[in-house]
């Protein structure tokens, strides 16, 4: 697993960090999905961060 990486999603509408997954470390492009965030209390769109 050397060349996975662990990283965060947060909401951009209330930038509440929610989420963690991993991926390979070779990605050129940041990853948004639409998720739920249990702050907003709907879905919104999350991107990846550090």
């Amino acid at each position: 697993m050397a060349n996975r990486h662990i990283t965060t999603l947060s909401c951009t509408v209330c930038k509440n960090k929610n989420y963690y997954f991993s991926h390979t470390k070779k990605k050129q492009y940041k990853v948004e999905i639409n998720k739920f965030c249990k702050a907003c209390k709907k879905q919104a769109p999350h991107k990846e961060t550090k």
